[in-house]
């Protein structure tokens, strides 16, 4: 049988935690109740924290100021580690002119925009005009047209050589207990198998995203080590599988993708063990 950890006896093990946002701080209505007490905890006791997200909809200040209008005031942008981050820093190193087209939201092109590269949304893109498309970054689910949009892209890929970089890996997010959305990670896989080609992913599982928060958690504390930092997550095979791949201690929580009533029979058929199952991230 499942055994249910109380998160405040996990908690006072740790120095550091890394949060996944939706479904652990957060769902479709909100914060998590409960969630404020946590981060008053962590406060009061000077332990670190980072939220490690696979949302690229937003930059990091805009993901803070959405926490802060939910009552959130602890986390700021220095807090978020998101998989967008790790997808300009390709751009940076990998993309050195040209324009990038892009499939998300107005809000998710700060990525591109922010490494002083031309940011053109699919829906602007005339495929009769590609010679300076140097790049396809896939942000987010939202800001585009499903159908034209996606063929666009489709055409596109066809046409140019260029590097596709997926800064959501997520297959899919839950908006209710009962019921879930396609995010981008699924619009690139259905992609991948048109078109017959690799793309680049970011964000977890992948051991980038940790790396790039342990490096944090170095430059405020060099004493420090991964056995003093633990991963909280609702998904099995993002937080929980990246987290245990990168050395860390884990933690499942049963507020968003798997019920309490799956956990057991879904730890078992992926083989993916958490440290801990706790029935939230709620100290109380």
């Amino acid at each position: 049988m499942l055994t249910i950890d109380s998160f405040a006896d996990v908690a006072a093990r740790y120095q550091v935690f890394f949060f996944d946002a939706f479904g652990v701080l957060k769902n479709s209505h909100g914060l998590i109740p409960g969630i404020p007490d946590t981060f008053a905890y962590l406060r009061e006791n000077q332990k670190q924290f980072y939220i490690l997200t696979n949302d690229a909809s937003r930059s990091p200040q805009q993901l803070a100021e959405s926490y802060w209008r939910m009552g959130l005031m602890d986390i700021t942008p220095d807090n978020i580690i998101s998989s967008g981050m790790l997808a300009r820093e390709y751009l940076e190193l990998k993309v050195n002119q040209g324009t990038v087209a892009y499939l998300g939201t107005e809000d998710s092109a700060h990525y591109i925009e922010s490494t002083e590269r031309k940011a053109l949304s699919i829906s602007e893109l005339n495929l009769d005009a590609i010679g300076d498309i140097n790049a396809l970054v896939m942000l987010d689910d939202e800001g585009f047209d499903w159908n034209t949009d996606l063929n666009k892209a489709t055409n596109l890929l066809r046409r140019r050589n260029i590097p596709v970089i997926v800064a959501n890996t997520d297959a899919t997010y839950p908006t209710s207990k009962t019921q879930v959305a396609i995010a981008i990670g699924g619009v690139a896989d259905m992609l991948e198998s048109i078109v017959g080609k690799q793309f680049i992913r970011f964000g977890k599982p992948d051991a980038q995203m940790f790396m790039f928060a342990y490096e944090r958690v170095m430059e405020q504390n060099p004493a420090l080590g991964k056995k003093d930092i633990v991963m909280i997550g609702d998904t099995l095979r993002t937080d929980i599988s990246g987290g245990n791949k990168f050395g860390l201690d884990t933690v499942l929580v049963l507020t968003g993708n798997i019920p309490a009533e799956d956990a057991e029979i879904r730890i078992r058929s992926t083989g993916i063990i958490p440290t801990y199952v706790c029935e939230s991230a709620v100290i109380g």
